[in-house]
């Protein structure tokens, strides 16, 4: 019983007492006289205090069925994927396991290869990381969001591209599908985030401009990266998202644009306001800078509205 209350965290349910031999009347009793509480019908906190946000989980996780894991946003918590996006406890339970009752701030999913996507250790119980990723994604309304949790979980490195492609590859079903598996091979060339991905998509595979080396590191004086660098054009282009560009981070971006012109590299530098609003523009500003500088293709119309002649 101790060893049991020591891995869930102090909470029991009905059908674990009973597989120790324990009378279920008892923990009614002890809760009765304040000694222990029950957060979801048949589940017993083996304390009086409050329940922290783990406490919480493993409750109910335990109130669906113990072989249930912490799935979605929840997993996406405990792991640091995300913040407390959602304040409701998402579970994935085994689909032979389907729960009748309902708990408020209790979302169960069901899943036919649970066993293949619980991770082995974690504690409370929880999907795989590149389960809860796509986990996300299936669930995903719109493409942003899709976007946003693939690239995180790359650039957070908490886990890698082929990982993701191989999880991916074990799914019949997923939502947004095509796209995920069109990021996860982006994010292998080296896209990082958002920005990048749609400067990758929306302006340059869209226009037919020359291929850039993404996220390049640059050893000098200090080591820098370079967003994406057109190194046979002596052209970089530096993508602008708020998050580090701000305070010492405009003064980085200064010296690093400054350095450039000196070495005999031009700069062009976009946020997300020309590259989601105005790709077409850019696309074809870019070109003219790739010109100048000796690139002898000739940028393509992405459609009956895109102003490139």
């Amino acid at each position: 019983m101790r060893e049991l209350l020591d891995r869930q965290l102090g909470l029991v349910c009905a059908a674990q007492l009973r597989s120790l031999g324990l009378d279920y009347r008892v923990a009614r009793r002890w809760v009765a006289a304040g000694r222990w509480q029950r957060p979801y019908p048949g589940v017993y906190a083996t304390f009086s205090g409050p329940l922290d946000r783990a406490a919480h989980i493993w409750a109910a996780i335990l109130w669906v069925t113990p072989e249930a894991v912490a799935s979605h946003a929840t997993a996406a918590e405990l792991d640091g994927l995300t913040g407390r996006i959602d304040d409701r406890i998402h579970v994935t339970a085994p689909v032979s396991r389907r729960v009748r009752a309902h708990a408020d701030g209790v979302v169960v999913h069901y899943a036919h290869r649970l066993p293949l996507t619980r991770h082995p250790t974690a504690n409370p119980p929880r999907t795989r990381l590149e389960d809860t990723v796509l986990d996300l994604v299936d669930v995903a309304v719109r493409a942003r969001d899709v976007e946003s949790v693939v690239t995180m979980a790359v650039q957070k490195r908490l886990t890698t591209s082929p990982r993701l492609a191989a999880a991916l590859m074990r799914r019949k079903k997923i939502r947004w599908r095509a796209m995920a598996e069109s990021m996860l091979l982006d994010v292998a060339e080296g896209a990082q985030s958002p920005l990048e991905l749609q400067h990758l998509r929306a302006v340059e595979r869209a226009h037919h401009l020359p291929r850039g080396c993404r996220q390049r590191r640059h050893a000098g004086d200090r080591v820098i990266w370079i967003d994406v660098d057109y190194g046979p054009y002596h052209t970089r282009v530096e993508l602008d998202g708020r998050l580090g560009h701000d305070g010492e981070g405009r003064f980085r971006d200064r010296r690093r644009d400054n350095a450039a012109t000196v070495s005999g590299a031009w700069t062009l530098r976009y946020g997300h306001s020309e590259i989601f609003g105005e790709p077409c523009r850019v696309a074809q500003e870019q070109a003219r800078v790739l010109h100048d500088r000796g690139w002898a293709g000739q940028p393509r119309r992405c459609g009956s509205d895109c102003p490139i002649p």
